[in-house]
């Protein structure tokens, strides 16, 4: 089983909203990333952060969970979001050769090229996030197949 995955930016008060939309990258700014789940996040924010492992599960707690094969929702904590608004085209490049490296991407197969596009595509969005004052959030839906 597969999972969709939009990363979106929006307000806080738009959750409801978010967990009750059907494709939330239609409605807020965002992307899609099929298949990146939560653990391939909180991989970035490790390697960006220098946060253990542990420390940062932590921060990615469901915010909204839809009953029986509905979505979920994580909200990344906002010091990703900055890290990544402000990181340069060479430095996400860098970032992707390495988190493509580790080893929750490698066993999936992730292309380094597709890893280095979803970052640009999410610090574009972060950029987004912070010049607007809202946040990043994961939705992600389970795909029955």
């Amino acid at each position: 089983m597969g999972i969709l995955v939009n990363v979106i930016s929006a307000d806080e008060d738009d959750l409801d909203a978010i967990g009750e939309s059907e494709h939330p990258v239609d409605e807020w700014s965002g992307i899609e990333a099929r298949d990146i789940d939560r653990l391939k996040f909180i991989s970035l924010h490790c390697l960006l952060t220098g946060e253990s492992l542990e420390e940062a599960e932590l921060s990615y707690e469901p915010v909204y969970v839809a009953g029986g094969y509905g979505p979920i929702i994580f909200r990344i904590p906002d010091e990703l979001t900055q890290k990544l608004a402000r990181l340069e085209e060479e430095a996400l490049e860098a970032v992707g050769e390495e988190l493509a490296a580790s080893e929750d991407f490698e066993t999936s197969h992730v292309a380094v090229e597709e890893v280095q596009s979803l970052l640009m595509e999410l610090a574009d969005l972060a950029r987004i996030a912070d010049s607007q004052d809202q946040h990043l959030f994961i939705w992600m839906h389970p795909l029955l197949t």
